[in-house]
């Protein structure tokens, strides 16, 4: 048997060998097709029956000197230069240095929103699994197992589309209770106003409250203070789980949200449009917020959101994961002061900007939810999923190669 020792030289040795060293990493750009989704009525994008819309999407793969691979599809796309940025200076580097790479990433990119960092921290989290045989969930120390209980999040209200009323998203709520959903969140309209907002609010309470817990997206749209306290006021009397992003400060302005608390019952949850663990930490102990956000694909990969996830644990509090993907998941799977997995942007037309790009079944399709209302945990090393690289390489609009 080793020695504590000898087996604590035996991992410096694997660590610091030239065979872990990053050799490669390939930056792609591809075009996926999307059915039901008009992006040219919103930025943010409405449900629509029988719109075709064309969305990009970004791949990264880093391989190693002796072969070994991590990939992750995923995150923003127009972030895409800091990408190319960071794997640039990247190359060469021990592929399981990511405390060393995050520290550099948030140092390199600190008059940026350093999102661009997102792929390649998650890339090196599916590689150090796949190194090890381990999935991401294990390294991290899994805690709540295999099942992660979802919410269906639904496209904005708009008009002329699938959600365009109050009626629309209560029965579109009803269908989602029907597939085994058992928590439910509406984006509003984007007009700047709160009265349909708060119509919808109401009636989603009448319809499913005690069923379903419910939440409200204003995702920063309601222009003052006075129509988010009134959307607030529609949470209250309608028993809303929480309210997220009431206004058009995006989330920032920690004094505004602390008297908004004070004057409304239902919890806020702020920090879609923070970036990065200082900042969320200055909102949250400054009492901006009740739950605390954070997203693998917006906070410095799978490592900047269990870094925030921690803190907001020391807290008390817990802390909900943006969006959806299997770096979701298995974060989510390791962090035990979390509630629901965000299945997102769906409606009734079953619209959605989710990939076709995976070969082994993985999917976050509206009616992929089991009957317990949960998504599962990929089995297998990394993050457990298998990419259509095939599909990619056909689809692709840019390619950059960092060696």
């Amino acid at each position: 048997m080793l020695s504590v020792e000898d087996t604590a030289s035996a991992a410096r040795d694997v660590l610091g060998s030239a065979a872990t060293r990053i050799r490669r990493i390939d930056v792609i750009l591809f075009a996926q097709d999307m059915e039901n989704v008009a992006f040219d009525v919103s930025p943010s994008g409405i449900d629509m029956p029988g719109v075709r819309t064309t969305r990009k999407r970004i791949a990264v793969r880093i391989e190693t000197q002796d072969g070994a691979r991590g990939e992750y599809v995923g995150g923003r796309t127009d972030t895409a230069p800091q990408t190319h940025f960071i794997a640039k200076w990247i190359i060469g580097r021990d592929c399981y240095a990511r405390e060393t790479i995050y520290e550099d990433i948030r140092r390199w990119l600190r008059k940026e929103d350093r999102i661009g960092g997102c792929q390649i921290d998650n890339a090196l989290w599916d590689l150090a699994g796949k190194r090890t045989g381990h999935s991401v969930s294990d390294l991290l120390g899994g805690h709540r197992g295999k099942r992660l209980p979802a919410y269906a999040s639904t496209w904005f209200g708009g008009d002329g589309g699938g959600l365009a009323t109050p009626e629309a998203f209560a029965e579109f709520a009803e269908e989602c209770h029907g597939l085994g959903y058992r928590a439910f969140k509406m984006h509003g309209w984007t007009d700047g106003g709160w009265r349909r907002d708060a119509a919808a609010i109401r009636l989603l309470g009448r319809r499913v409250g005690g069923r379903m817990k419910l939440m409200h997206d204003s995702a920063c749209h309601l222009k003052t203070f006075a129509d988010a306290l009134a959307c607030g006021r529609a949470c209250d009397e309608a028993g809303f789980f929480w309210y997220e992003d009431p206004y058009s400060d995006g989330g920032l302005a920690a004094h505004a949200h602390r008297r908004l608390r004070e004057l409304i019952k239902t919890p806020i949850l702020l920090g879609e449009h923070v970036r990065g663990l200082e900042a969320m930490a200055t909102l949250t102990l400054a009492d901006g917020t009740d739950f605390v956000r954070a997203d693998p694909d917006l906070d410095i990969g799978i490592t900047g959101t269990m870094k925030i996830a921690h803190f907001a644990e020391a807290l008390g509090l817990d802390v909900e994961l943006h969006g959806n993907g299997p770096a979701h998941r298995h974060a989510m799977a390791a962090i035990r002061n979390t509630n629901f997995y965000e299945l997102a942007m769906v409606g009734p037309s079953r619209g959605q900007a989710v990939g076709t790009f995976y070969t082994d079944g993985y999917s976050d399709k509206l009616d992929a939810v089991a009957s317990d209302g949960c998504f599962v945990v990929p089995d297998g090393p990394g993050l457990g999923v298998t990419y259509d690289w095939d599909f990619i390489e056909k689809h692709k609009v840019s390619h950059s190669v960092f060696e």
